[in-house]
């Protein structure tokens, strides 16, 4: 039943954080792009600053129940004897979610500070290049959580 709960709590926390990415980088940036600069770059800066919030919410939830499924399993294994080796897909799915999880971090603590910024300064071209520097990690991030998704499926 653990491994049920955290299984459901390592979904939910993938779907927020894939699921945001894919709405804001091809249905909200394409419908803010209609808006000029100094009202596009608030919005976008507001919806990334609440969404990063729940972000960082989805990486402790994925970290910590990850972890917790992977302990259950080693956990049941050795009450019958047996050994459990990581399958290939689950090293696979947590090497490419750490990766991830260090993007996110580039683009929270580094490039949202300097669009951050701009929008404070009315500074349209910097917040501009700023804001093109996150879609281009974001779409970095998207495809490899999409890479993590499809592990999911594979028999190995």
């Amino acid at each position: 039943m653990l491994y049920i709960i955290l299984k459901t709590l390592h979904l939910l926390a993938l779907i927020v954080w894939l699921g945001g990415m894919a709405f804001a980088h091809f249905f909200l940036r394409p419908a803010a792009a209609q808006l000029p600069p100094p009202q596009r770059l608030p919005l976008m800066r507001d919806v990334l600053q609440r969404f990063f919030g729940a972000v960082l919410i989805a990486i402790v939830l994925i970290l910590v129940s990850g972890l917790g499924m992977i302990g259950l399993v080693h956990q049941m294994a050795a009450q019958a004897g047996a050994k459990a080796p990581m399958p290939v897909s689950w090293i696979v799915m947590a090497v490419l979610g750490l990766v991830m999880m260090a993007v996110f971090g580039h683009i929270r603590f580094s490039l949202f500070k300097r669009l951050n910024a701009a929008v404070d300064a009315k500074d349209w071209p910097a917040g501009g290049k700023a804001m093109d520097q996150i879609r281009k990690w974001v779409a970095l991030n998207l495809a490899l959580g999409t890479v993590i998704v499809v592990t999911l499926r594979l028999p190995f």
